[in-house]
């Protein structure tokens, strides 16, 4: 395995360290989903902030963490929400786990809750979180200032035939549990194997078997696209140039968003895969500030 990047090794001696003290620094909020709650994590709150807030949705089977490279850059001049999502992280399960619309307004819901002032919002959604954005987006109306989609489907394309994976839930112990955790990151998450680190590992274990929600089956329609006509004038992108879920056919999604937006900033990382804001954390946070301006 790589070295933990510095940025994060900087900031504990082990995996769960570093994720226990990104997690330290912010505000901890729960917000109605369910017969429980929508889990909220917020840093930067309270600081005089140039820019609006900024609300990160994370992908599937995941949580905040799939934002612990982004969360502390991105929050030193403007307010960051890192959500987990109806069914996933620590969030309660919503009353109806395969609706893609009543999950997104029980996010919307919380947003209004969290910041009551009516000003306008930055939504940023990678994968699962860019697909169940499309709704959000569009449920915010007018608060809506900037949709960033990182790497979504949900565009009613297909995915790129990948490896196999193996399921995790059928292993007989962690070690065998942890073998395919890393083999999710080797054929869907990076585009170099060679770069899977500790904490990423960590954070993938942790996630995915947090997960309740079948994200990917919501995934596969072609719900963002379908929202997208609205929010015209509202959109960008940023893909991994080797994301594996769209390898090959990473202009067929271009070319979608492009129909509904024809003017969209779409920014592909060289290099970088499908969870690019982590493998390629410093390039993505530039190119996410840039487009947020």
């Amino acid at each position: 395995m790589a070295p933990i990047p510095p940025d994060m090794a900087a900031l504990g001696a082990t995996p769960a360290a570093i994720e226990a003290h990104v997690e330290g620094l912010a505000r901890r909020v729960e917000t109605p989903c369910g017969e429980g709650g929508l889990v909220w994590r917020s840093w930067g709150a309270g600081k005089s902030h140039r820019g609006r807030p900024l609300v990160l949705l994370h992908g599937g089977y995941g949580g905040w963490s799939h934002w612990i490279r982004n969360v502390l850059p991105l929050s030193r001049d403007r307010q960051v929400l890192a959500v987990d999502l109806p069914g996933l992280g620590e969030s309660a399960m919503p009353p109806a786990p395969e609706d893609p619309q009543a999950m997104a307004a029980i996010v919307v819901a919380g947003l209004h809750r969290l910041l009551p002032d009516g000003g306008e919002i930055d939504l940023v959604g990678f994968s699962f979180g860019g697909v169940l954005g499309g709704p959000v987006a569009v449920q915010l109306g007018g608060r809506l200032r900037r949709f960033v989609i990182v790497g979504s489907n949900g565009l009613g394309l297909a995915r790129a035939p990948m490896a196999p994976m193996g399921s995790w839930r059928r292993q007989p112990d962690r070690a065998a549990r942890l073998a395919v955790h890393q083999r999710t990151l080797e054929v869907l998450m990076f585009a170099d194997a060679a770069r899977i680190d500790p904490l990423a590992l960590h954070l993938q274990e942790r996630n995915a078997e947090a997960g309740r929600v079948r994200s990917p089956e919501i995934s596969r329609t072609d719900i963002l696209a379908r929202s997208l006509p609205p929010l015209r004038g509202r959109l960008a992108a940023i893909w991994g140039g080797e994301d594996n879920i769209g390898r090959g056919a990473i202009a067929a999604r271009r070319d979608v968003l492009r129909a509904a937006d024809p003017e969209i900033p779409f920014h592909t990382i060289p290099g970088a895969g499908h969870w690019v804001s982590y493998e390629a954390a410093e390039a993505f946070n530039t190119t996410l500030a840039e487009m947020l301006g």
